[in-house]
């Protein structure tokens, strides 16, 4: 059973372009409508389920960017952490003007997923006012842009319907940072969940700190594609010579982040941008990403839907329920003083163990 969770649908310039993205036929027989987060709250209750469910959520969203129905259903999975547990989705966001579709999407997921909802690679499809963000894939196609659309969408609702967690009885996990490990929390908390899932995993341990790590260039795409069928990249370096091996090997990534200046580090951002070459010629689908993200002062949320936007969004890592842990601990060794964080490593360790 799909449940397809639509809001925003009473805003005052109409639905009719998502109305026909959405007509019933591509839903199949096997499904039901939420139309209001009371009703959400009905189907998700905060204790979760041990049955294997799939949600499709669904927002109109007008020009101003905000709508308040999907506020509240973001407030309601913030305050209820189980909710969504044994879940698979999706987003939709069809929008009206040429803003915030991405941003509420990164907002949505975030909510959704420390709910316990686990979202497949590329768990996105957004359609901007203009549709101008599916020219690429229309010219790809050979197809209109409302075409590609709604081709999206129902390969959306295809991967959440027949979405499986791969299996791997001793996952190959990928470790990435920048940090300094004589004063980092983040690095801290890492030794936290390694203590508990070594022996059980093969973990590879990659720093990006004393290399030099160029950011991408934005090459052509043929010159991408060139360099990416040999895993290699124009600018070589660390990244050729040992993260594109290991990001093809592994089963788990695990990505360091403490937060600088409400962003990942610059090292962490030229890493992921120069994924782009190996993901072209490599399939991510199956491979999971999780993260540790901690922050001085605040905005570990941030931090963590930039993580949500790369790497799911754009990259195709599954997103499992539950991908981070997010705190707040700022003089070196004081994430030994956060509340119940022994817990917290103990969960992301089965979570990525399993």
């Amino acid at each position: 059973m799909l449940t397809v969770v639509k809001l925003g649908m009473n805003i005052k310039d109409g639905t009719e372009r998502i109305d026909q993205i959405l007509e019933r036929p591509i839903f199949g027989s096997d499904f039901e409508e939420v139309s209001s987060v009371e009703e959400f709250q009905e189907k998700f209750p905060g204790v979760g389920s041990d049955q294997l469910r799939r949600v499709l959520f669904v927002v109109c969203l007008p020009p101003s960017g905000v709508c308040l129905e999907c506020q509240a259903l973001i407030a309601y999975l913030v305050e209820n952490r189980d909710s969504m547990k044994n879940t698979v989705g999706g987003v939709i966001i069809d929008g009206k003007g040429e803003l915030f579709t991405r941003s509420l999407a990164r907002q949505l997921v975030f909510a959704a997923n420390f709910a316990g909802c686990t979202f497949p690679g590329r768990s996105l499809v957004e359609g901007t006012g203009s549709l101008y963000n599916f020219n690429t894939l229309s010219k790809v196609t050979g197809v209109k842009n409302l075409e590609a659309y709604k081709d999206s969408v129902k390969k959306l609702i295809e991967k959440v319907r027949n979405f499986a967690m791969p299996d791997s009885e001793k996952p190959k996990v990928l470790v990435i940072h920048a940090s300094s490990r004589a004063t980092s929390n983040t690095l801290l908390l890492w030794e936290k969940v390694k203590n508990k899932i070594e022996g059980k995993t093969e973990i590879t341990e990659i720093s990006l700190r004393n290399g030099s790590v160029v950011d991408c260039r934005g090459c052509s795409y043929e010159t991408c594609l060139h360099y990416g069928e040999k895993d290699d990249c124009v600018y070589g370096g660390v990244m050729v010579q040992k993260v594109y091996p290991a990001i093809i090997k592994c089963d788990v990534l695990v990505m360091i982040c403490p937060n600088y200046n409400d962003a990942v580090s610059a090292n962490i951002t030229a890493f992921i941008n120069r994924l782009t070459a190996v993901f072209r010629t490599n399939d991510f689908s199956k491979k999971r990403v999780f993260a540790l993200v901690v922050s001085g002062y605040s905005g570990g949320d941030i931090v963590s839907e930039q993580i949500i936007g790369a790497m799911n969004f754009n990259k195709n890592f599954i997103l499992p329920g539950h991908f981070a842990i997010v705190e707040t601990a700022n003089d070196p060794g004081s994430i030994e003083d956060c509340e119940g964080i022994e817990e917290e490593a103990e969960e992301l360790a089965k979570n990525i163990i399993a």
